[in-house]
C-alpha cells in the first residue's frame, strides 16, 4: 500500500474533538530547512478533512506538523495572563516506509501529547 498521513486534534481539556484548528505540514531537509507541502484546518471530529499527505505526494523523509494551537486557543476563548504557555506546537517526526503514519495531538491549554497512532 503507498503511504499517506493523517493527523487528529484532541482538545483533553474539555473533552472533544479540536474543530478548526489550523495544522501546516512541511519536509525537512538534511540541514534542517523547512518546506511548507500542505495547510488544513481540522473538521468537526478534529481530523483533517482527508490525509493532509495523501498517497501520490506521499515520500519517505523527516517531516514536521505545526499545529497552531494559541490561535485555537483564542478563537475558543480561552483566557490566557500575559503570553500562552503554548502557541504552535511542532511535532518532527521521520516516515521510512510505504505505511499509512496517523500522527495526532491531545492538547490543553498547558500541556500536549503524541503518539503514532494508526
Amino acid at each position: 500500500m503507498p503511504g499517506f498521513l493523517t493527523t487528529h486534534v484532541l482538545d483533553t481539556a474539555n473533552g472533544r474533538p479540536a474543530a478548526g484548528m489550523r495544522i501546516t505540514l512541511y519536509a525537512l531537509s538534511e540541514n534542517g530547512e523547512r518546506r511548507q507541502l500542505a495547510e488544513a484546518a481540522t473538521n468537526a471530529d478534529g481530523r483533517t478533512d482527508g490525509p493532509i499527505l495523501p498517497q501520490g505526494q506521499f515520500r519517505t523523509g523527516r517531516y514536521e506538523l505545526l499545529f497552531h494551537v494559541g490561535a485555537w486557543l483564542d478563537a475558543q476563548g480561552h483566557e490566557a495572563p500575559g503570553p500562552r504557555f503554548l502557541d504552535e506546537v511542532p511535532i518532527r517526526f521521520g516516515m521510512a516506509e510505504d505505511d499509512h503514519y496517523h500522527v495526532p495531538l491531545l492538547v490543553s491549554p498547558y500541556g500536549f501529547s503524541t503518539y503514532r497512532g494508526s
